[in-house]
């Protein structure tokens, strides 16, 4: 007992050590609020009603962001919906399948480096393939294909390591029972896994709302609204501006107040993606229902 860790006295470095990462992390809290209380108070002033939901019109003299809203959501569900079984797939069978090897290292370092290449990189490569050799041109199509190839990293990394924290048990268990691999995939493994899943792609949706170097070459920067049904079904092959590229464009023209206004926009949506990946993560939590 003398060696006990309860029996030990805290020495000086301890509280230093303490009080340093104290000081990082209130430093941490104090950059945050200054950053988005700033932008908040800068940007408050321009966000009515009519800011969130018209068009800019120069006959009109006026300007919104309508647009600009849709064509993000365009450019988030577009891309999610080629992204997410992509990545959840190439996260299972490197997981489950794939026998542990040079190939399934070679895979996973392409993986990560791929998760560190440039945007502006990934912008020129989309311009170049999806939209000069494969004809898309600037739409919002070739804006969602080039962001899948950007977050299929991360929805893929995310997914292996939260079906890594399943207990191996669970997998012994079901085999042993007689049950196959697909079935204890699907109803075993992925609902056990589903917080860190429904967490890569929420923080995949998170990369996308801000991304913009990468959609300044590939989507275009179209501000209108479809005005019909077959236009919104037709919008994907329409040049299509999200809000990050007209905060870059009002920002290049020195509209500060329109800048701000859109930057207030982006921060409570991020803010609002947070608060949704701590929901799910806690609801589809199979361990808390327990």
């Amino acid at each position: 007992m003398t060696n006990s860790i309860c029996r030990k006295k805290s020495r000086v470095s301890d509280y230093i050590l303490k009080v340093l990462i104290y000081i990082s992390a209130s430093l941490s809290i104090l950059l945050l609020a200054c950053i988005v209380g700033f932008v908040f108070f800068k940007g408050i002033g321009s966000v009515n009603l009519a800011f969130l939901t018209t068009e800019p019109s120069t006959i009109k003299g006026t300007f919104g962001i309508a647009g600009n809203i849709v064509n993000t959501l365009y450019i988030i569900g577009l891309t999610l919906l080629i992204a997410t079984p992509i990545g959840v797939g190439s996260a299972i069978y490197l997981n489950e399948y794939a026998k542990p090897g040079r190939f399934v290292r070679m895979i996973e370092f392409t993986t990560e480096t791929l998760a560190g290449i440039p945007s502006i990189i990934f912008g020129l490569f989309g311009m170049v393939f999806f939209g000069t050799t494969l004809g898309f041109k600037y739409s919002i199509l070739t804006g969602a294909l080039t962001l899948t190839i950007m977050v299929l990293p991360l929805i893929t990394r995310n997914t292996q390591e939260a079906l890594k924290t399943v207990p191996d048990t669970y997998r012994s268990g079901a085999l042993g029972m007689g049950a196959t691999k697909w079935y204890l995939i699907r109803t075993i493994l992925l609902p056990s896994a589903m917080p860190g899943i429904i967490t890569g792609v929420i923080l995949a949706v998170g990369r996308i709302v801000g991304e913009s170097a990468a959609l300044l070459f590939t989507a275009g920067s179209g501000y209108l609204l479809p005005k019909t049904a077959a236009g919104a079904l037709n919008k994907i092959f329409e040049s299509g501006g999200t809000l990050t590229i007209q905060l870059y464009l009002s920002m290049s023209k020195a509209k500060y107040d329109q800048a701000f206004g859109i930057a207030f926009v982006l921060l409570t949506i991020v803010l609002l993606i947070n608060i949704l990946t701590k929901y799910l993560a806690k609801k589809f939590d199979v361990n808390l229902k327990a």
